[in-house]
């Protein structure tokens, strides 16, 4: 019985170890322990959580303390992918402007001895690893640029040089600023002629592009509130109010992928 109670506690230790959440950086493993223990790692407090909407507080690593110091020119976004098939193109100026002045950026851990709270309308947590913003404002930092269920965070190119087929068609200066707005808000869920690696959300460009079979304002309708013009299982996008997209961005959206169905 002793040998069996020692076997059974062994078995426990090591299935306790595999378990612990992982996130790999620039081909690089941590562990959210290893993270928790870090020196660096504080206790910060967000005031208004983009994925949680109130105020929230975390053990979190400062992100640019766990991304390697130079990458060179041609790798200049950080691709952050989540578990669930979101996958967010972060500009790393983004995040290097947080050493001269600009919103710092945290990675945030969950400890699995404290579990952070679900969100809303989910039945799971941020977790295990959150990127968070301090003072997301000063450099208007969107609320796409806050990927949580982390799985990787890798150093790429822009989104332009991997899919040229991104590129707007349209030389109206409001589809070229719509171009921004949908790899800022649309291509961590959708594709868009095979551009783009988010899964959550259908391909926007293929086989027929999204402005051919669904009207302008059955779009703005949409993005605005997803639920109050269809739902589906599983359905993910809560939508985006005025305040995450103005409505001037909203048109430059809109125009956008009006050039594109052409």
């Amino acid at each position: 019985m002793r040998v069996l109670a020692v076997l059974i506690a062994l078995a426990v230790s090591s299935w306790s170890v595999a378990a612990e959440p992982v996130l790999t950086v620039d081909q690089k493993t941590y562990s959210a322990g290893e993270l928790l223990s870090r020196p660096d790692a504080v206790s910060i407090t967000v005031a208004d959580d983009a994925s949680y909407r109130r105020s929230m507080t975390y053990k979190a690593v400062p992100l640019l303390a766990l991304l390697p110091a130079s990458q060179g020119s041609r790798y200049d976004t950080l691709e952050a992918k989540a578990s669930d098939g979101f996958v967010a193109q972060i500009p790393l100026s983004l995040v290097t402007r947080g050493s001269s002045g600009g919103a710092v950026a945290y990675l945030a851990v969950e400890d699995p001895a404290h579990p952070w709270s679900a969100l809303p309308n989910e039945k799971k947590s941020a977790g295990p690893f959150y990127v968070v913003w301090d003072h997301p404002q000063r450099s208007d930092v969107r609320q796409e640029q806050w990927p949580f269920n982390l799985a990787s965070l890798t150093f790429v190119e822009s989104p332009l040089h991997r899919w040229p087929q991104l590129a707007s068609r349209s030389t109206d200066p409001l589809a070229q600023s719509g171009q921004k707005v949908f790899v800022a808000f649309c291509l961590p869920c959708h594709q868009l002629k095979g551009a783009g690696l988010g899964k959550m959300g259908p391909d926007l460009g293929q086989p027929l592009p999204v402005m051919q079979y669904i009207t302008e304002p059955g779009l703005r309708a949409i993005v605005r509130n997803p639920a109050g013009v269809r739902t589906w299982p599983e359905q993910h996008m809560s939508g985006f109010g005025p305040q995450a997209l103005p409505d001037a961005e909203l048109d430059a959206l809109v125009a956008y992928l009006k050039g594109m169905a052409k």
